[in-house]
């Protein structure tokens, strides 16, 4: 009789390990070039879902990328509030509109969308400018952990499933 073999387990890419969180500034902020390309690709995101002809299912990913660590922040971390007050409007935007993507149809913001999501983005920007880098990092791999565990089947109530 042979012993049944196990399947190895896939191993999540991750983007920040507890190395770097270790090595991260406790005080100072991300370097000014890691917070402008992160912003200046959300942002780059943010516009083609606004008005470009076939936004691209990265384009939706950089936003809700944003989007994901941002509420990290607010709910998990509780590093800081959601001063708009937009950012679960911004999650049911990029729902409905991963959700249209899904069923044929194109990735577009409604109004409000654009407008929720414009408002998280730019209370995002202000936060990096003003947390430390070391809580930033700690930040991603959480977020990381959270989707990893989301794929993996163990989500929490208020968690949204857009990708198959």
């Amino acid at each position: 009789m042979s012993k049944k073999r196990k399947m190895p387990k896939k191993i999540a890419v991750v983007t920040y390990t507890m190395l770097d969180e270790l090595m991260a500034s406790p005080t100072a902020p991300m370097p000014a070039e890691k917070r402008t390309y992160q912003l200046t690709r959300m942002y780059q995101g943010l516009h083609a879902l606004e008005i470009e002809a076939n936004p691209t299912p990265e384009d939706w990913r950089c936003v809700s990328d944003a989007i994901n660590l941002l509420e990290t922040l607010v709910r998990d971390m509780q590093v800081c509030e959601d001063a708009s007050g937009l950012l679960q409007d911004a999650i049911e935007a990029m729902a409905k509109a991963g959700k249209r993507y899904k069923c044929g149809g194109s990735l577009r913001l409604d109004g409000v969308g654009i407008k929720a999501i414009r408002a998280v983005l730019d209370d995002y920007a202000s936060v990096i400018e003003q947390v430390s880098a070391r809580t930033m990092v700690k930040c991603h791999r959480l977020t990381e952990r959270r989707l990893s565990d989301i794929c993996a089947g163990k989500m929490r109530a208020d968690d949204v499933v857009i990708a198959a």
